[in-house]
Protein backbone atom coordinates (compact mmCIF):
# COMPACT_ATOMS: atom_id res chain seq x y z
CA UNK A 1 0.00 0.00 0.00
CA UNK A 2 2.74 2.84 1.32
CA UNK A 3 4.79 1.67 -2.35
CA UNK A 4 1.65 2.71 -4.40
CA UNK A 5 0.92 5.32 -2.51
CA UNK A 6 4.95 6.74 -3.15
CA UNK A 7 4.71 5.82 -6.86
CA UNK A 8 1.88 7.60 -7.31
CA UNK A 9 3.01 10.84 -5.20
CA UNK A 10 6.26 10.72 -7.91
CA UNK A 11 4.16 9.98 -10.89
CA UNK A 12 1.69 12.52 -10.91
CA UNK A 13 3.82 15.90 -10.90
CA UNK A 14 6.15 13.88 -13.28
CA UNK A 15 2.43 13.40 -15.93
CA UNK A 16 1.48 17.15 -14.80
CA UNK A 17 4.53 18.41 -15.56
CA UNK A 18 4.72 16.79 -18.71
CA UNK A 19 1.66 17.69 -20.04
CA UNK A 20 1.55 20.98 -19.46
CA UNK A 21 4.77 21.53 -21.49
CA UNK A 22 2.99 19.58 -24.59
CA UNK A 23 2.41 21.78 -27.43
CA UNK A 24 -1.20 22.25 -28.43
CA UNK A 25 -2.42 21.90 -32.07
CA UNK A 26 -5.65 23.11 -33.51
CA UNK A 27 -6.83 23.44 -37.09
CA UNK A 28 -9.91 24.61 -39.18
CA UNK A 29 -10.53 24.61 -42.43
CA UNK A 30 -13.36 25.46 -45.07
CA UNK A 31 -14.74 22.15 -46.11
CA UNK A 32 -16.35 23.62 -49.67
CA UNK A 33 -12.37 23.87 -50.33
CA UNK A 34 -10.98 21.65 -53.19
CA UNK A 35 -7.34 21.25 -51.60
CA UNK A 36 -5.87 18.77 -54.64
CA UNK A 37 -6.00 22.09 -56.58
CA UNK A 38 -3.39 23.98 -54.98
CA UNK A 39 0.13 23.57 -56.30
CA UNK A 40 1.80 26.73 -56.01
CA UNK A 41 1.76 29.36 -52.70
CA UNK A 42 3.64 32.48 -52.24
CA UNK A 43 4.50 34.12 -49.14
CA UNK A 44 2.30 37.31 -47.88
CA UNK A 45 2.49 39.59 -44.58
CA UNK A 46 -0.85 39.63 -42.97
CA UNK A 47 -2.09 43.04 -41.51
CA UNK A 48 -1.73 43.57 -37.83
CA UNK A 49 0.84 41.09 -37.60
CA UNK A 50 3.54 41.92 -34.79
CA UNK A 51 6.70 41.16 -36.54
CA UNK A 52 9.17 38.79 -34.66
CA UNK A 53 12.81 39.02 -35.24
CA UNK A 54 14.23 38.58 -38.78
CA UNK A 55 16.48 35.22 -37.60
CA UNK A 56 12.77 33.71 -36.01
CA UNK A 57 11.08 34.87 -39.37
CA UNK A 58 13.03 32.81 -41.50
CA UNK A 59 13.20 29.60 -39.44
CA UNK A 60 9.51 30.20 -39.54
CA UNK A 61 9.68 30.12 -42.99
CA UNK A 62 12.03 27.15 -43.44
CA UNK A 63 10.24 24.80 -41.42
CA UNK A 64 6.92 25.58 -43.06
CA UNK A 65 8.65 25.27 -46.18
CA UNK A 66 9.57 21.94 -45.61
CA UNK A 67 6.58 20.31 -44.56
CA UNK A 68 4.69 22.40 -47.14
CA UNK A 69 7.16 20.92 -50.14
CA UNK A 70 6.57 17.29 -48.71
CA UNK A 71 2.41 18.06 -49.10
CA UNK A 72 2.73 18.45 -52.53
CA UNK A 73 2.81 22.68 -52.96
CA UNK A 74 5.51 24.69 -54.69
CA UNK A 75 6.84 27.83 -53.32
CA UNK A 76 6.43 31.04 -55.51
CA UNK A 77 7.82 34.66 -55.61
CA UNK A 78 6.04 35.25 -58.62
CA UNK A 79 2.82 37.29 -59.36
CA UNK A 80 0.75 34.18 -59.77
CA UNK A 81 -0.19 31.20 -57.03
CA UNK A 82 -3.11 29.34 -55.78
CA UNK A 83 -2.54 30.58 -52.38
CA UNK A 84 -1.75 33.34 -50.26
CA UNK A 85 0.30 31.64 -46.50
CA UNK A 86 1.11 34.21 -44.01
CA UNK A 87 1.96 33.69 -40.13
CA UNK A 88 1.31 35.57 -36.54
CA UNK A 89 3.48 34.48 -33.72
CA UNK A 90 3.16 35.67 -30.38
CA UNK A 91 6.22 35.25 -27.36
CA UNK A 92 4.61 35.75 -24.42
CA UNK A 93 4.82 34.63 -20.27
CA UNK A 94 2.50 33.78 -17.95
CA UNK A 95 2.86 33.13 -14.29
CA UNK A 96 2.40 30.04 -12.45
CA UNK A 97 2.08 29.59 -8.95
CA UNK A 98 3.05 26.06 -6.82
CA UNK A 99 1.78 25.33 -3.70
CA UNK A 100 1.43 22.92 -1.73
CA UNK A 101 0.52 22.07 2.28
CA UNK A 102 2.46 20.57 5.25
CA UNK A 103 0.51 19.79 7.81
CA UNK A 104 1.32 18.26 11.05
CA UNK A 105 0.74 17.35 14.57
CA UNK A 106 -2.31 16.45 15.79
CA UNK A 107 -5.67 18.34 16.64
CA UNK A 108 -8.73 18.67 18.69
CA UNK A 109 -11.26 15.27 19.46
CA UNK A 110 -13.17 13.39 22.02
CA UNK A 111 -10.87 12.38 24.54
CA UNK A 112 -12.15 10.26 27.70
CA UNK A 113 -15.09 12.27 27.66
CA UNK A 114 -14.33 15.87 26.86
CA UNK A 115 -13.67 17.82 24.04
CA UNK A 116 -9.06 17.37 23.96
CA UNK A 117 -7.21 20.45 21.93
CA UNK A 118 -3.61 19.42 20.58
CA UNK A 119 -0.90 20.78 18.63
CA UNK A 120 -1.37 21.37 15.49
CA UNK A 121 0.48 23.38 12.86
CA UNK A 122 0.16 24.33 8.69
CA UNK A 123 2.45 25.60 6.99
CA UNK A 124 1.74 26.33 3.18
CA UNK A 125 4.53 27.26 1.18
CA UNK A 126 4.77 28.50 -2.38
CA UNK A 127 6.65 29.08 -5.97
CA UNK A 128 6.27 31.68 -8.77
CA UNK A 129 7.93 30.64 -11.77
CA UNK A 130 7.91 32.41 -15.49
CA UNK A 131 6.52 30.38 -18.36
CA UNK A 132 7.42 31.55 -21.64
CA UNK A 133 4.42 30.89 -23.94
CA UNK A 134 4.93 31.39 -27.89
CA UNK A 135 1.81 30.15 -30.40
CA UNK A 136 1.68 29.89 -34.00
CA UNK A 137 -1.06 31.29 -36.65
CA UNK A 138 -0.87 30.17 -39.58
CA UNK A 139 -3.41 30.70 -42.15
CA UNK A 140 -3.94 29.94 -45.90
CA UNK A 141 -5.74 31.88 -48.91
CA UNK A 142 -7.55 30.73 -51.89
CA UNK A 143 -6.07 33.73 -53.99
CA UNK A 144 -9.05 33.88 -56.18
CA UNK A 145 -11.47 35.29 -54.05
CA UNK A 146 -9.05 35.98 -51.07
CA UNK A 147 -10.97 33.41 -48.65
CA UNK A 148 -9.09 31.80 -45.90
CA UNK A 149 -9.85 27.86 -46.44
CA UNK A 150 -7.21 26.64 -43.91
CA UNK A 151 -6.20 27.97 -40.33
CA UNK A 152 -3.89 26.41 -37.78
CA UNK A 153 -2.39 27.09 -34.64
CA UNK A 154 0.16 25.39 -32.44
CA UNK A 155 0.64 26.50 -28.77
CA UNK A 156 4.23 26.47 -26.96
CA UNK A 157 6.75 26.48 -30.16
CA UNK A 158 8.26 29.85 -29.83
CA UNK A 159 10.38 30.04 -26.91
CA UNK A 160 13.09 32.91 -27.06
CA UNK A 161 14.92 31.66 -24.04
CA UNK A 162 15.79 28.60 -25.49
CA UNK A 163 19.40 28.02 -27.21
CA UNK A 164 19.08 27.90 -31.17
CA UNK A 165 19.38 24.20 -32.04
CA UNK A 166 16.41 23.77 -29.35
CA UNK A 167 14.35 26.13 -30.92
CA UNK A 168 14.78 24.99 -34.11
CA UNK A 169 14.15 21.43 -33.01
CA UNK A 170 10.44 22.45 -31.42
CA UNK A 171 9.68 24.82 -33.91
CA UNK A 172 10.25 21.89 -36.52
CA UNK A 173 8.61 19.38 -33.89
CA UNK A 174 5.56 21.70 -34.38
CA UNK A 175 4.97 22.39 -37.47
CA UNK A 176 4.98 18.89 -38.27
CA UNK A 177 2.31 18.61 -36.33
CA UNK A 178 0.38 21.40 -37.44
CA UNK A 179 0.41 20.33 -40.91
CA UNK A 180 0.08 16.45 -40.32
CA UNK A 181 -3.75 16.69 -41.61
CA UNK A 182 -2.89 19.31 -44.51
CA UNK A 183 -4.43 18.79 -47.08
CA UNK A 184 -7.86 17.88 -44.67
CA UNK A 185 -9.47 14.93 -45.74
CA UNK A 186 -13.55 15.93 -46.23
CA UNK A 187 -15.83 13.33 -45.13
CA UNK A 188 -18.18 12.82 -48.00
Amino acid sequence: MKKSILLTAIALPVLILGSARAQDVRYNFDKNTDFTKFKTYKWVELKGATPLNELTDKNIKAAIDSQLATKGLTKTDGETADLYVGYQGAVGQEKEFTSYNSSWGYGGGWYGGGWYGGPSSTMTTGQTTTIYVGQLALDMYDTNGKDLVWRGVVSKTLDSTAKPDKQEKNLNKAITKLLKNYPPKVKS
